[in-house]
């Protein structure tokens, strides 16, 4: 699979899809239930998920460096700001019979950022 990894200023693991098929397994086979998954919205992009050990407490600040890999892994890397939507990955669904890389979501929210690249971890 395709899966680059980074790490949060504040040192959670954030996983990047980088095609269809990593998407799917990413978002359906790694991601725990309270992961944050992210996505640019309304564009094609990869499936962005933001791991949430138990000990650490989610900041803001990690939220929104996800969400600018979402950006920037997306068709809207130039788009100056861009609306990226985030649920918990348990609110992430595949609907039957669809190709790799769509699903649903519910119980969305939208965070505003600039695309942005991180340092990759190994």
């Amino acid at each position: 699979m395709k899966i680059k990894k980074y790490t949060s200023s504040t040192g959670h693991e954030i996983l990047v899809g980088q095609d269809d098929a990593s998407n799917d397994y990413l978002t359906l086979k790694v991601a725990r239930a309270n992961d944050i998954w992210l996505h640019v919205h309304g564009f094609p992009g990869s499936h962005v998920v933001l791991q949430c050990a138990e000990d650490k407490q989610l900041d803001r600040e990690s939220l929104t460096e996800a969400a600018g890999l979402a950006a920037w892994f997306s068709k809207m890397r130039n788009g100056g700001m861009v609306a990226v939507s985030y649920c918990l990955a348990k609110d992430v669904s595949k609907p039957s019979r669809a190709k790799a890389g769509t699903v649903s979501i519910k119980n969305a929210r939208k965070i505003k950022v600039r695309p942005h690249l991180l340092p990759a971890s190994e």
